[in-house]
């Protein structure tokens, strides 16, 4: 590249690609992709100077009624992208600036492009409804202040004419309604802070997050032994002198309202006991003798008489609550997070204290020893990817899974460190394996480990120094009171956007066809751990999907 005039490089990439500040960028040109009527597709453009250039202005030109957003791919740091015994299918492993976030364009300062370092810049199409089938060449520009062409670029996308089905699998990515307020500064359940939980849903919600974790008390998650978070408890409690108590739900009604009103579909009530091993009462408020105080909390034996009888008069009290607002089929509830086999006695303890009181709902927990079902203390075991094999062996009926932090072994995950194609591989076997729903911890966790410190998370990606960076949120805090999206929550709704193609292609042409059609050409079968690693594999076979969806088409 030569010094004597400015020279800006274009590169249109696919959404799989992770585009480094200090390396050469290798990824192939992906020029043109179909997508259905209903489905939103993405592409990069990569662009690199030899000069510094400020105030770009990048602009999308297109005759496909389509909602078309352009956003830089932002680097945010990572001190710890890795554990040390980490497998092979990661990008790299140094502490470093990684892309992630997804920055509103904005129009006063436009792009920079700095001398020497590839940069990206995220096309996302939404097609209009009603948009007519055909292929659209969509130009992506380059501009400075005064109009003058840097250069262009194009892409063609082929809009079928069919549309997705609805998302049948129930997906939670955990939310966190105190960090919302601890970050923004805001009092629980003011007024912003509703606004601010409402945007933070309504884009989960359009990501496939279609179950919201609902914090009828204080959830017992990551949290300290003898600490609290800030309390976010949507029941209010009053304890009478006879040791009886009285509950309001108007709060939680409002939460209800909410979170129907922007697509929620599903709602899991927050865990009854402590995570690892349900051995205490989670932090419950209540109004004793006109004074606000805790009444429950890391010293309440969760087994005990007071805990038993609170338990025995809050549960049908809610349940009969539930009921009365036709909320029966979309309700959820949690006994303990990840107990393991040494806390099987206290699970047992919890799991039978509630079983009778909540017969008519499911009970789901994250867990992955198989005896925990085996022993029926808990109706709808949530494995890890990693721990799943023994479930699916004995054909356990609507089984879901999960992954965190502890699953970066071969199977999918989604850290700023992993290729993307390791975090929209999941799609597929979310299919092969017919999985009724999927849960991760980490949609906005903006606290150190066990939540001892508010964090930055422009600046703490880790937890601070405790969980590989991308493992514990997906959102960033935008300065408007509303999220900043990631490249990892936008290739996850590729991923369930693969799901639901999948599930239409099933329709059409059988199960067997579909499962053979995935596999044609592989050495082994897909699993949870062993799948094909290339991002390629993947572009390629979701196009194959689109074609056959085309072929059964009626021609016109």
């Amino acid at each position: 590249m030569g010094n004597d005039s400015m020279q800006l490089e274009l590169r249109c990439i696919s959404s799989l690609a992770k585009v480094f500040a200090d390396e050469e960028l290798h990824e192939k040109p992906y020029c043109q992709a179909s997508a259905l009527a209903n489905e939103t597709a993405a592409f990069q453009v990569a662009y690199r100077s030899n000069r510094l250039i400020k105030g770009i202005r990048a602009t999308a030109e297109t005759k496909l009624e389509a909602a078309i957003s352009l956003r830089p791919v932002g680097l945010v740091p990572s001190e710890m992208p890795v554990y040390p015994d980490h497998d092979e299918h990661v990008l790299r492993t140094t502490p470093g600036l990684y892309p992630d976030p997804l920055f509103p364009l904005s129009e006063a300062e436009g792009l920079t492009a700095l001398p020497g370092q590839w940069r990206s810049l995220w096309v996302t199409v939404e097609p209009g409804a009603g948009v007519s089938p055909g292929a659209y060449d969509i130009r992506i520009r380059f501009a400075s202040e005064q109009d003058e062409e840097y250069g262009e670029v194009g892409f063609e996308l082929s809009v079928l004419p069919l549309a997705l089905p609805e998302q049948r699998l129930i997906h939670t990515e955990w939310f966190h309604t105190d960090c919302l307020a601890t970050y923004y500064k805001t009092d629980v359940f003011s007024e912003r802070h509703w606004a601010i939980i409402e945007s933070f849903i309504g884009t989960a919600v359009k990501h496939g997050v279609n179950m919201i974790l609902t914090p009828i008390f204080t959830p017992p998650l990551d949290t300290q032994i003898g600490g609290e978070r800030p309390t976010v408890q949507l029941i209010d409690v009053e304890r009478t002198g006879d040791g009886t108590y009285r509950f309001g739900f108007d709060k939680l009604a409002r939460w209800v309202e909410l979170c129907s009103r922007q697509g929620v579909r599903y709602f899991e009530f927050s865990h009854l006991f402590t995570q690892w091993g349900a051995m205490h009462a989670p932090k419950i408020m209540a109004t004793v003798d006109g004074a606000y105080t805790r009444i429950f909390g890391w010293e309440t034996d969760a087994g005990g008489d007071a805990y038993r009888s609170f338990i025995g008069q809050l549960l049908p009290a809610l349940t009969a609550w539930i009921k009365d607002n036709g909320l029966a089929e979309r309700s959820y509830f949690h006994v303990s997070d990840e107990p393991s086999m040494q806390h099987l006695e206290s699970y047992e303890t919890a799991s039978r204290m509630v079983s009778e009181l909540l017969q008519d709902f499911p009970v789901i927990d994250a867990l992955s020893d198989y005896d925990f079902y085996a022993r029926g203390l808990v109706k709808n075991p949530i494995p890890a990817n990693d721990h799943i094999e023994p479930f699916l062996e004995h054909g356990v009926e609507g089984l879901w899974t999960y992954y965190c932090c502890g699953q970066y072994k071969q199977v999918a995950n989604r850290f700023f460190s992993m290729p993307s194609a390791r975090n929209r591989i999941l799609g597929i076997q979310l299919y092969k394996f017919n999985m009724a729903g999927f849960l991760q911890w980490g949609y906005n966790f903006w606290y150190s480990q066990q939540s001892r410190h508010e964090i930055d998370p422009y600046r703490v990606t880790d937890a601070i120094h405790a969980f590989p960076s991308g493992d514990a949120f997906l959102v960033y805090p935008g300065t408007d009171d509303k999220p900043v999206e990631s490249i990892r929550l936008e290739v996850l709704r590729e991923a369930l956007q693969d799901l639901r193609a999948l599930q239409l292609l099933e329709e059409l042409y059988g199960r067997e066809y579909v499962l053979a059609g995935l596999e044609e050409g592989l050495d082994e079968p897909i699993s949870f751990s062993r799948y094909p690693r290339e991002a390629e594999w993947l572009l390629a076979k979701r196009e194959w999907v689109n074609a056959k969806l085309v072929e059964k088409q009626p021609q016109a």
